[in-house]
């Protein structure tokens, strides 16, 4: 027994080290990380594939609850209307002629729909109709006709027993297209004294919020919502936009092996009977996790299998690298190139070899190499000083050359009595200085002023007779600080875009007050305007980061406003077609310092 344990020690001893370090590596590094990978992947993958049906299920279950209170938000205004006795009364009553009609309209009808809108954001829009023909339609209210009787709602809601009615359907927009809609209709005949005309409500919903609902969870499931005919309403593919005339497509189910299908109903409740949201999966989310997770193993293992090839080899080559480099630099130093041996040196005898050879090379190095080193010093610092008094130099040298060029031309046209053109350019040069000179970032409403009149005067030059300007400021409003430029853009904005196209005369109208506790500041023109569409898009621009640079000046105004007053500030913009363009802001007092007159508190 000693002698094969000699014998086995002997054959051991024998391999030469580089061979011993290989065998270790494949023995009790590679091997181990092999079957640990294929031990544990598989149950890796089964724990990825439940993770991912939880996952679907979640999904699932998370968009049917959203579509759920979206519909249930609608039923519940449709409730509260039903239940709405003066509502009742004021439709039941015959009314002599639209006069009588509006007066009543103006006291009780105009406001009590619309109370609804700000607190449900799933309603776009709210109608109610009766039978009652002394109605005037229009609006919210709408008097029964043949059109309405024949549309695809009132059909729907005519054929369901239920009171309350989900109904999908179009409305023909032309003869080539049409608008999805979804709607809870809701049969008004909760009192019976208030019986004689026919009643009842149709709420529209947003379907841009079913929509969004769908497309969130497209990672996971393709849903369809489908309603009581198999109908599909609503999926990622068909959106919410004017689409071609056609019905709603139904619902088939899939006939591919590798889908699965998910079908929750939308509610118990007897109006939701047979709405049901479907979720469709291809699989192939599962098998990229499972894939991922495969990829990742793989990756992991060869990175693994790869720092310990490296950590082998440069163990097998620690001694016969670290000989060759101190040979190599000791060479080096005969032919006076003192370099140091960068590499750890190590506790062996060879690593106290290149500490002592770092030492003395490093000695004989200082020596040499102190004084020429710090000659290059005291040169460079020099030069880094020419070089800052040049930039100095440079930059006093471009404004006043500017003003001096300014000054020139003013002494022309003060020669050849250019009246108007000298205004202009002192007007320029003050404006220009006041650019150059003005420091503070908070600035008087009445510093302010000067600055934009200054602007307004060169703008009427360019003008002439096609443009005018008014200030209406109040005394007391001129002493409040606010962030200077804050009415320059929104004026220039006025010039560029609301007065340059239009014919006559055009004029800026310039409002500061303190009123209300509030400095209201207000820039208008009487100029091109905009539609809804265009003002919508521009207030969409200035609270948003990415514009494509597009009203760089006015988004500027509003982000400095918001960074220094956060949401105290309003900001509003009323514009309309032909009829001009009317920016204004207001800050809390409370918020603005204020400066004081010499010898005031």
């Amino acid at each position: 027994m000693l002698k094969k344990k000699l014998r086995f020690n002997n054959i051991v001893n024998d391999i030469p080290l580089n061979y011993k370090f290989i065998l270790i590596y494949i023995v009790g590094v590679l091997l181990p990380i092999m079957v640990i990978n294929l031990v544990f992947l598989g149950r890796i993958t089964d724990l990825i594939k439940s993770r991912e049906e939880q996952n679907l299920e979640i999904s699932l279950e998370r968009a049917r609850k959203d579509i759920h209170d979206f519909i249930e938000g609608g039923v519940a205004v449709s409730y509260t209307l039903s239940t709405d006795k003066n509502l009742y009364e004021m439709l039941d009553r015959p009314y002599k002629d639209s006069i009588e009609f509006y007066d009543a309209y103006d006291e009780e009808l105009r406001d009590r729909l619309y109370s609804f809108m700000p607190v449900n954001n799933q309603i776009e829009r709210i109608t109610v109709y009766t039978a009652n023909q002394s109605i005037v339609s229009g609006g919210n209210y709408q008097a029964m006709n043949a059109k309405i009787r024949t549309s695809g709602w009132y059909r729907q809601a005519e054929s369901s027993s239920n009171q309350v009615v989900v109904a999908a359907y179009r409305i023909s927009e032309n003869s080539n297209s049409s608008t999805p809609m979804l709607s809870i209709v809701d049969w008004m005949d909760h009192y019976n004294s208030f019986g004689t005309y026919e009643k009842l409500s149709r709420i529209d919903l947003d379907l841009s919020e079913v929509y969004d609902i769908i497309v969130r969870e497209k990672d996971y499931l393709s849903l369809y919502l489908v309603n009581e005919q198999n109908q599909i309403v609503m999926s990622e593919a068909s959106g919410y936009q004017h689409v071609t005339d056609e019905p709603y497509p139904l619902f088939v189910q899939p006939e591919s092996g590798d889908q699965e299908v998910h079908i929750l109903p939308i509610g118990t409740a007897n109006y939701l009977k047979g709405w049901r949201i479907i979720g469709i999966t291809q699989g192939e989310r599962i098998a990229e996790a499972v894939l991922d997770i495969r990829v990742y193993a793989a990756v992991l293992a060869t990175t693994v299998t790869l720092l310990t090839s490296a950590f082998i080899y440069v163990m097998l080559r620690s001694y016969n690298y670290r000989v060759k480099r101190l040979a190599r630099h000791m060479q080096k130093v005969s032919n006076e190139k003192f370099e140091l041996i960068m590499i750890d040196e190590g506790r062996d005898e060879i690593g106290g070899l290149i500490h002592n050879f770092n030492r003395m090379t490093s000695r004989i190095n200082s020596l040499i190499n102190d004084v020429y080193k710090l000659e290059i010093q005291s040169k460079n610092l020099e030069m880094e000083r020419v070089r800052a008094e040049l930039n100095f130099l440079q930059s006093q040298m471009n404004p006043h050359f500017l003003f001096n060029t300014l000054n020139a031309i003013l002494v022309v046209c003060t020669k050849n009595k250019y009246d108007d053109v000298t205004d202009i350019i002192k007007s320029l040069s003050k404006l220009l200085r006041r650019l150059l000179r003005w420091k503070e970032d908070l600035v008087s409403l009445q510093e302010e002023m000067q600055f934009i009149e200054m602007y307004l005067k060169i703008e009427k030059f360019r003008f002439r007779d096609k443009f005018d300007y008014q200030f209406e400021i109040e005394e007391q409003a001129l002493a409040y600080k606010i962030p200077k430029l804050s009415m320059q853009p929104l004026v220039e904005n006025s010039c560029k875009h609301g007065l340059q196209t239009i014919e006559g005369l055009g004029v800026i109208r310039i409002r500061a007050a303190a009123r209300e506790e509030r400095l209201q500041i207000t820039v208008s023109d009487n100029g091109k305007g905009m539609d809804a569409a265009k003002l919508k898009e521009l207030l969409h621009n200035i609270r948003t980061e990415d514009s494509s640079g597009l009203n760089i000046g006015m988004r500027n105004v509003y982000r400095r406003l918001e960074l220094y007053y956060a949401d105290q500030v309003t900001f509003e913009i009323i514009s309309a077609p032909d009829e001009g363009t009317s920016v204004s802001f207001g800050i809390p007092l409370r918020l603005l310092e204020r400066i004081h007159p010499p010898g005031g508190e």
